[in-house]
């Protein structure tokens, strides 16, 4: 069944719906009616606008093309399984929660609580503006995704990440079984408490990274204004150029081609089985507290 070229606004206007079609239909009116394509199943949407809530909550197998889900579009698409969105705008306020292999191509986001809780979720060439995008995600990819947020990637597991670039006040709290190649992460008080968190190729920007971590890889990557890293962690830091600080690591190794402060607190240094070494032996100033 086709249904185009229509304006709904009615509670559950294509509630159910099965191996159809909707397009160039606007989800908007007086009635201001919710869910309208909840528990559908096999649809096709495309060219479509949404301004009303929740219309596709409980949705299995959908390809949603070139939408546009307005700010007042709130909590789109919860609890779904294999859904494709391509090449549209995701506006509203908690835009994907709880779903299942969902792909996420060319899409512009701007939503505060984005991705929580999903499954499987692959994510390439869009843009996302959040403040606290992909709360306990698991079995991610993403490639290609210009983020600005604010607390990203908070207990997140098994997740592959390449070629982006994220502006976030923190992210990877937590996180488990993580890497990120060739992308750009800056931020404040980065992964902290992560577990088994490798990044390669990478360029680190921001104050006291990488503490209290376990199994932290940084292999080939820039660090710049990272004062007080690896406080208390594990790691093994292969780093091109100087760190600004590093301060009471726990073990593993570090090396910088220059280190301008390491930092130990009372005690710290006398348990602390980390390698610290400058390429060019350049450490400017050591200090004991």
């Amino acid at each position: 069944m086709i249904f185009s070229d229509k304006t709904y606004d009615e509670e559950r206007a294509l509630y159910g719906i099965k191996d159809s079609a909707v397009i160039n239909c606007v989800f908007d009116g007086p009635a201001d009616g919710e869910s309208a394509l909840k528990e559908s199943r096999n649809i096709e949407v495309e060219a479509c606008s949404f301004n009303l809530r929740y219309p596709f909550w409980h949705v299995i197998g959908a390809s949603i093309k070139n939408v546009k889900m307005t700010s007042n579009c709130r909590a789109a698409l919860w609890y779904d399984r294999d859904v494709v969105v391509f090449g549209s705008e995701l506006h509203g306020i908690k835009a994907l929660r709880e779903c299942d292999a969902t792909v996420i191509e060319n899409c512009d986001i701007d939503s505060e609580e984005f991705g929580w809780r999903c499954r499987g979720i692959e994510i390439k060439n869009s843009t996302l503006n959040s403040q606290y995008p992909f709360f306990e995600c698991s079995d991610m990819r993403v490639e290609a995704l210009n983020m600005t947020g604010k607390y990203s990637f908070q207990y997140v597991e098994n997740a592959t990440i390449k070629n982006c670039v994220f502006k976030t006040k923190d992210a990877f709290w937590h996180a488990k079984n993580v890497t990120v190649y060739d992308s750009v992460i800056e931020g404040e008080y980065l992964a902290w408490y992560s577990e088994n968190l490798r990044l390669v190729n990478c360029t680190v920007v921001g104050t006291q990274p990488f503490c209290y971590c376990k199994g932290l890889v940084l292999e080939n990557c820039t660090m710049k204004n990272t004062d007080l890293s690896f406080e208390n962690s594990f790691v093994e830091a292969d780093i091109v150029g100087s760190i600004m600080s590093v301060k009471n690591p726990l073990g593993g190794y570090v090396r910088a081609d220059s280190i301008d402060q390491l930092i130990w607190d009372d005690g710290h240094k006398e348990y602390s089985s980390c390698v610290i070494t400058a390429k060019n032996g350049n450490v400017l100033e050591e200090i004991s507290k």
